[in-house]
């Protein structure tokens, strides 16, 4: 069974941490995972930095245009990780765009992905028909899965789509909105989480954009599995670098 599924399965809401790799330093991807592991986080999302990141909020953006100038490559970071799976058993999935995948070459990435340990994959611009009609028979090859995101605006009819052909969890995005934390969620995000929960999916949902503390985290998590969180795990890399990690964890779990 993939990592992705056996966490799922945890009588725990989840808390997932994203960072881009490459960042702070060129070689710091490896140690960041490591640690993450190490302070009781549930899954890791590894971005892939790319020039031009639609979805992402200035924090994240930042992080990701440090990291191509620090040298960051497809390349590079399968290298970093080709020995990852000796020191960490979390699921980790590789978060990007859809243009250095196919530069790569789909099915050489997904092998890739597969030899070196990696569980699934979250290509926001990647669409979804286009996904079921050319690429689910790779990904299903080489036993990747692949994070479907949700909004607010997303149709009743697209959401099932998506639930029909999703094999994990549902990446459910709080709001129509880039990344970044916010002080909390009000009642419009709270009834969306709500309405979700009560179409009964067969994949469960994990709440992404605008969680940055304890008690967003418990909002979010209200309704849904689990949280990630980006930005704010950014911003505290850009404060305290490697050290402190655990302590901004365990400020988001207790």
């Amino acid at each position: 069974m993939n990592r992705i599924n056996q966490k799922l399965k945890e009588d725990k809401k989840l808390l997932s941490i994203y960072f881009s790799a490459g960042y702070p330093n060129l070689n710091d991807t490896v140690s960041i995972i490591e640690n993450l592991e190490k302070s009781d986080i549930d899954m890791i999302e590894i971005g892939l930095p790319f020039s031009d990141p639609l979805a992402d909020g200035p924090t994240i953006q930042a992080s990701s245009t440090q990291a191509l100038k620090n040298g960051m490559t497809t390349d590079i970071l399968f290298s970093q990780l080709k020995d990852i799976r000796k020191t960490v058993s979390i699921p980790l999935i590789i978060m990007g765009y859809f243009n250095p995948i196919l530069q790569y070459g789909v099915e050489a990435f997904c092998k890739k992905c597969q030899e070196i340990g990696i569980d699934g994959l979250i290509i926001p611009d990647l669409p979804v028909d286009v996904y079921n009609e050319q690429y689910k028979s790779i990904f299903q090859k080489y036993g990747l899965i692949n994070v479907f995101l949700i909004t607010p605006q997303t149709s009743m009819e697209r959401i099932r789509f998506i639930d029909s052909i999703s094999e994990g969890f549902i990446y459910m995005v709080s709001s129509a909105s880039v990344t970044g934390g916010r002080s909390g969620f009000g009642d419009e995000q709270t009834s969306y989480f709500k309405r979700i929960a009560d179409m009964n999916l067969k994949n469960p949902q994990i709440v992404g954009f605008g969680i940055s503390t304890n008690e967003t985290f418990k909002q979010a998590t209200q309704y849904a599995k689990g949280a990630i969180i980006g930005s704010a795990f950014i911003k505290h890399l850009d404060k305290n670098r490697l050290s402190k990690i655990s302590e901004f964890t365990t400020s988001i779990l207790n």
